[in-house]
């Protein structure tokens, strides 16, 4: 079977599992896994030695940072996108094509939410969206060079709050797998768990969904992090072992400082 896999199925395609259903600019090696780095334009990330343990604490420890609460423009979500020369060796772009969005449905109604994140289309629907690509590139020419993607959302008064506590009760239920369709076929992720939230914002959560092309686990990662109205949600991929992929810390920290 071929398992395909996307977030925001036509944008260079950020998450894709199986050459035939890349989008332009998407190549994959003989064994079917895709090639990293910043030539193909796709998410990878950097692995740590080993997957990480430990469950999701659900916000950041310390005083919570303070928020307006305010459901912010795209225009004012493009002001705090993180840009080049806030973040040492870290170059941002826009992501080709961040209108579109993916289209797979889970067959379980329960981990529809987690299925909404790997499509580029958070539920409850975004006020506004921005989408980035984050690479370091002090790793430039690295088959491991660390690239994430980032979705910054805008939402109405209580529906952020209500976009993670969907995703997490998703990742408790949808444990043992799930399988979606699409209009591009069928996917089929094995197992989803959940990972140390990182230590920013006022609420956050991580979390590994561990998709699969011909028999092999690829592993995706997931970090969400909200303050106030807004979320940002880190995706890396690993396509070349079944470590999970790191999303780096520093640049979680940097965007969610410049959260409103």
């Amino acid at each position: 079977m071929k398992v395909r896999t996307t977030v925001m199925a036509a944008t260079a395609t950020v998450l894709c599992l199986t050459a035939v259903a890349c989008g332009p600019g998407d190549s994959a090696d003989k064994d079917g896994r895709k090639d990293s780095g910043k030539a193909t334009g796709q998410a990878s990330g950097k692995t740590s030695a080993s997957p990480a343990p430990g469950t999701d604490t659900g916000s950041a420890p310390g005083p919570r940072p303070t928020s307006n609460g305010k459901t912010l423009t795209e225009a004012e979500l493009t002001k705090v996108a993180l840009v080049n020369g806030e973040l040492p060796d870290y170059d941002f772009a826009k992501m080709p094509g961040g209108d579109e969005r993916g289209t797979e449905r889970s067959e379980d109604a329960a981990c529809r939410p987690i299925a909404s994140i790997i499509n580029g289309s958070p539920e409850p629907a975004p006020a506004a969206t921005v989408f980035r690509t984050a690479m370091d590139v002090s790793e430039e020419g690295q088959d491991d060079q660390t690239v994430v993607t980032e979705i910054l959302t805008s939402h109405a008064p209580g529906e952020a709050e209500q976009l993670l506590s969907s995703v997490r009760d998703a990742v408790k239920a949808c444990a043992g797998g799930f399988r979606t369709t699409s209009d591009d076929g069928p996917s089929t992720y094995t197992e989803v768990k959940a990972l140390p939230a990182p230590k920013a914002g006022q609420e956050s959560l991580a979390y590994q969904v561990t998709g699969s092309i011909e028999g092999e686990g690829v592993p995706l990662v997931f970090q969400l992090v909200r303050t106030g109205s807004t979320v940002v949600t880190f995706y890396a991929a690993n396509f070349t072992s079944a470590r999970t992929p790191e999303v780096p810390a520093a640049l979680v920290t940097a965007q969610a400082a410049k959260l409103p």
